[in-house]
């Protein structure tokens, strides 16, 4: 937190590579995955932006293999779910 009770944004920059992008079931575990914790968190593509506790938000995004993601979270636990979601990411969402 800074000071005047202002809590700071916490921002990644990501790189979608699964073959078949950010689809409905890599979307689903996303979600799940930010539900978990109490932050809020935004994902970013391009000048789209998308609550990461919803599904069909992020699949406004249109994030295909190779989309560049930016990551935003702020609030209690908001590291932690930065990097479970970076995780998440970076093994292909468990797809082979």
């Amino acid at each position: 937190m800074s000071k005047g009770g202002k809590v700071n944004w916490i921002k990644k920059e990501l790189k979608i590579g699964n073959e078949l992008g950010l689809h409905a079931r890599a979307a689903a575990k996303l979600v799940k995955l930010a539900n978990r914790f109490p932050c809020e968190i935004f994902i970013r593509k391009g000048e789209s932006m998308a609550n990461s506790k919803s599904i069909m938000g992020l699949l406004t995004l249109a994030a295909g293999k190779g989309s560049v993601i930016n990551i935003e979270a702020r609030g209690e636990e908001a590291e932690l779910a930065l990097t479970a979601i970076e995780d998440l990411i970076n093994s292909k969402f468990g797809e082979v």
